[in-house]
């Protein structure tokens, strides 16, 4: 089913060298450049201090190019040099970059991911604000609904109205109109109204109904019935005390203001005592679905969750005090003009969930189910932001270069398990050598000719006045788009996710990995710098998105990503065993910043499998890079060796901070580690670090114990 997220510049101007003379501006640049590597080579000096790094090693050629020098000033500036590298790497490297940036007031954290994204988010604005008369009809659409985001004078102008319009589509928001009881409420029914929240505004609430490939059978798609997300981001905050209870508090606080406001828009009286009385019930409600749903920690065993079954079967077996199965998948199929087939199956994910939503149906009114549907459409359209897209040029060889150079690695490292057994590892292979990559972007959408990008949004219209119907048009489309996969062959080269995005991504039923063209600039890739970045950059995400095909989730697919159990029973018992040990050494990570409370070893054990695996095949892979010829370049000012360079730039990608609000949030919902332990958990269980950085042995850097998996 979904997809394992992984971790995880520059615009060049072409130029034609010999039709001009440097101009003024050019010899400026020059001479900046050169004041530059001077002043890093003088930096470098101070800082090769006694700290057990080398201050010489084989002579290897120093690269003075703009990129890098911009790379060598980057990684400087990052740096800590008076924090001990075998005592806190990751204050070693990133020291200076935690010193220097400060969490805008408008986010909760910070890191290089942020940096990246805000730098993406201002070329896009560029793109979007930019016409020509040549504009495809797509990226005229993105432009308009931009110009309609963009818009205040108007959004301002129309204020909730359009909210207040929409209500009425959705059956009305019993807490904001009079008398819903008896008019509307006379004629709901609970099938229809999840139908029209699904199919017309993509809200999945009380039940998830999705298409997507079938695990069993990833050649064709399937209907999953799954349990729901909540309103807010963990289900623990609905029922523990302490701080979450301020939470509560707040979260309800919100809710009746939103109320108070709309009603007071549509000229009915506050009614403070109803509006209170409402939403209590509908916290009350949320919160039972809360300790109805299964914590996210007893759903990684994807084999135990999928159940297939046809209609008849779901209807006897989640009867719901009567709620007809067939009417509400049908409804919501007939958005996209799809028929249910008498033999139609579903697969469910969550068994535990609709034998206790049963007794929640029954237990709350009409009234408070429907206020509860429409509130989490107000919440969701209250923070609507426009999508915006994004291409952009990628050196695609390089990177799949990179990408074959890591995988034939992880095939190598294969060899070194002596908890798998042979027949596992030959499977192990075979999966590896499947996996299919995306790189930067569909190629269609640069190709005038081909119109598939102008028939994907040839059904959205947008005004610049009507910024709040865009972005439920968007919705809808985007709802439809998703149904109308049932009854459509699996396309095995459909991208899963835009260009302009810096993350990474990897799908266990479609044994694919994706680097969208945002991730692929400094400091995890280019073309400008030496190798040891890249590697420790981008190969590293490589590495990461390839583990996570055989972490705890992904090693339940096969080369096909069809779902099935390809491992030994020797092999699956000791694949337990290892991951037993890096649950137990994360799970004793204590983050300060999160009033000392422990990583959820277990919780974040799929990504600590994939960082540990992606830093050592990135580095195998750099080393073997090395020995079959290749020649790495020096930064100018670093007195580092080549494998060092690797490790810090590797280290680097992770620096960012947090609120303590914000980290006592995650460290209960993110499947990933804070990031300060992401760098410092894969080092420590790396003996080639400990080696490169010459840390002794009871030094943090270099523990008596390491934990391995791949």
């Amino acid at each position: 089913m979904g997809k394992s997220e992984g971790p995880v510049g520059m615009v060049e101007s072409a130029g034609h060298a010999g039709q001009k003379r440097p101009g003024f501006l050019e010899g400026g640049l020059l001479l900046l450049l050169l004041l530059v590597t001077a002043a890093l080579v003088t930096l470098g000096v101070l800082y090769a201090d006694r700290r057990g790094i080398p201050d010489t090693q084989e002579v290897s050629e120093i690269c003075t190019t703009p990129g890098c020098v911009m790379a060598a000033a980057r990684i400087l500036q990052n740096m800590d040099p008076t924090t001990e590298p075998c005592d806190d790497f990751y204050q070693f490297a990133c020291g200076g970059w935690l010193r220097r940036h400060v969490i805008p007031e408008t986010n909760s954290r910070y890191s290089i991911f942020d940096v990246l994204r805000d730098e993406l988010e201002v070329i896009l604005k560029a793109v979007l604000e930019n016409s020509t008369a040549k504009d495809r009809p797509a990226v005229e659409k993105a432009r308009t609904l931009y110009r309609s985001c963009m818009n205040q004078n108007v959004i301002e102008k129309r204020g909730s109205q359009p909210l207040l319009d929409i209500l009425e589509v959705v059956g009305g928001w019993p807490v904001a109109m009079d008398r819903w009881n008896e008019t509307v409420g006379l004629k709901w029914e609970l099938e229809r109204q999840l139908a029209l929240m699904n199919s017309q505004f993509n809200r999945r609430v009380l039940i998830d109904l999705f298409i997507w490939n079938d695990d069993q059978n990833s050649s064709r798609h399937i209907i999953y019935i799954d349990q729901p997300t909540l309103g807010m981001p963990s289900r623990e905050y609905y029922f523990n005390g302490g701080s979450n209870r301020k939470v509560r508090e707040a979260y309800l606080q919100f809710m009746v203001s939103v109320a108070t406001m709309l009603r007071e828009d549509a000229n009915l009286p506050r009614d403070s005592h109803l509006v209170q009385d409402d939403m209590a019930q509908v916290l009350e409600l949320e919160t039972q679905l809360a300790k109805a749903t299964v914590p996210q920690e007893e759903r990684h065993d994807v084999i135990a969750l999928y159940h297939r079954m046809g209609l008849e079967e779901l209807q006897s077996q989640f009867d719901l005090k009567g709620f007809n199965w067939t009417l509400f998948i049908q409804t919501v199929l007939s958005s996209v003009k799809i028929k249910l087939l008498p033999d139609e199956e579903v697969v469910v994910y969550s068994i535990p969930y609709l034998q206790n939503l049963e007794n929640i149906i029954d237990t709350y009114s009409a009234r408070t189910i429907q206020n509860y549907l429409v509130w989490r459409l107000v919440l969701d359209r209250i923070g609507s932001l426009s999508q915006r897209f994004k291409d952009t040029r990628v050196n695609y060889r390089k990177v799949r270069e990179l990408i074959d150079k890591v995988r034939t690695v992880f095939v190598e490292t294969l060899d070194e398990l002596s908890w798998m057994d042979e027949e596992s590892k030959k499977k192990a292979q075979e999966k590896a050598m499947s996996i299919r990559e995306q790189i930067g972007h569909p190629d269609y959408i640069l190709e005038e000719t081909d119109r598939r990008l102008d028939e994907e949004y040839s059904n959205l219209n947008f005004s610049e006045d009507l910024y709040f119907e865009n972005s439920l048009q968007n919705l809808k489309v985007g709802a439809q788009r998703s149904l109308r996969k049932l009854r459509e062959k699996v396309d095995p080269n459909l991208w899963i996710m835009g260009a302009a995005v810096v993350n990474a991504f990897y799908s266990p039923n479609r044994n694919q990995i994706v680097f969208p063209a945002g991730i692929l600039q400094p400091p995890f890739f280019s073309k400008e710098q030496p190798q040891a970045l890249n590697f420790g950059g981008i190969g590293m995400v490589i590495g990461h998105e390839i583990t996570h095909g055989f972490d705890d989730n992904g090693r339940n697919f096969d080369k096909n990503g069809n779902m099935m159990d390809w491992w030994s029973n020797f092999s699956t018992q000791h694949f337990r065993e290892q991951s037993e040990c890096m649950i137990y050494q994360y799970s004793n990570y204590s983050w300060d910043l999160a009033d000392e409370q422990n990583v959820n070893g277990f919780n974040t054990l799929g990504e600590n499998i994939a960082d540990n695996g992606g830093v050592r095949q990135a580095y195998k892979a750099y080393l073997k890079w090395m020995a079959e010829g290749g020649k790495d370049q020096q930064l100018p000012g670093l007195d580092l060796t080549h494998e060092q360079l690797f490790f810090i730039s590797y280290a680097q990608v992770w620096c960012g901070s947090y609120r303590p609000e914000f980290a006592v949030q995650s460290i209960k919902t993110d499947v990933h580690s804070p990031l300060k332990y992401r760098v410092l958990g894969s080092l420590q269980n790396l003996a080639a670090f400990a080696d490169t950085f010459h840390c002794a042995q009871g030094t943090p850097m270099h523990p008596k114990e390491r934990c391995r998996v791949w």
